[in-house]
């Protein structure tokens, strides 16, 4: 259990976030996982924590429950987000708060704590997962919301890869296309097949291959590596 890390992942409890759980418990590393409705788990190497990650209490007791259960934190993974397309004049102040609270507080919150638990050991890596929108709009999925609020983590990975980068500590983003999902019923998948360079969604598999390259990569930090199908490049 040497080169067993004790890995934080947010919005666990399905799609990325849960692929992302069963990866690193494959690999033998302890999890905590958090989201507004995951399970007790079983599980001695899987610890779960249910709430809000917007709220700094739940953020506190997450990684409370990491130190107290495995006694640090290495890697944090911020997949916890709400993304919601509509066009910029129909967005509510429901729609507003409701992203700024996960996407932005949730990050803040939780960030701020495992940095803390990481300076102790002068080791650490967070990797968070924003949109391909923020670098690349699309006419046909207004979101400025999304870009908002994710072009700004993007900007605060590499603030945060500055800052603590003589301090043993790393910080990554992983930026997405459209993953084949099952919030994409199967007759919109022709259409976000086309919207990619390559001709198809992405898998989670892609997403979960790439947080896992990351972790691993010693000397990557302040990277935003786009998992998009190339859809950053252009098209």
């Amino acid at each position: 259990m040497s080169n067993s890390k004790v890995v934080i992942v947010t919005g666990a409890s399905q799609g990325f976030g849960a692929e992302t759980v069963k990866a690193f418990l494959a690999r033998g590393h302890r999890v905590v996982a958090t989201s507004r409705s995951i399970k007790p788990s079983d599980n001695p190497n899987l610890v779960t924590v249910a709430g809000d990650i917007g709220e700094p209490e739940t953020a506190r007791r997450v990684v409370e429950a990491a130190v107290a259960k495995f006694g640090r934190v290495d890697t944090l993974i911020n997949n916890a987000g709400i993304f919601i397309a509509k066009p910029f004049t129909k967005y509510t102040a429901e729609d507003y708060t409701s992203i700024l609270n996960v996407n932005l507080n949730g990050f803040f919150n939780i960030t701020q704590l495992a940095i803390e638990q990481m300076l102790k050991n002068n080791s650490g890596h967070i990797v968070t997962i924003t949109t391909t929108l923020a670098d690349q709009a699309n006419s046909k999925v207004p979101s400025v919301l999304a870009s908002l609020t994710k072009g700004g983590l993007n900007s605060a990975t590499k603030s945060l890869a500055i800052e603590y980068a003589k301090s043993g500590i790393r910080a990554n983003a992983i930026s997405p296309g459209i993953m084949k999902s099952p919030m994409h019923p199967v007759e919109t998948h022709a259409t976000l097949d086309a919207m990619h360079p390559v001709g198809r969604m992405g898998e989670m598999s892609d997403i979960v291959d790439a947080i896992l390259y990351l972790d691993s990569a010693q000397f990557v930090t302040g990277e935003i590596l786009h998992v998009d199908g190339g859809q950053s490049a252009g098209h």
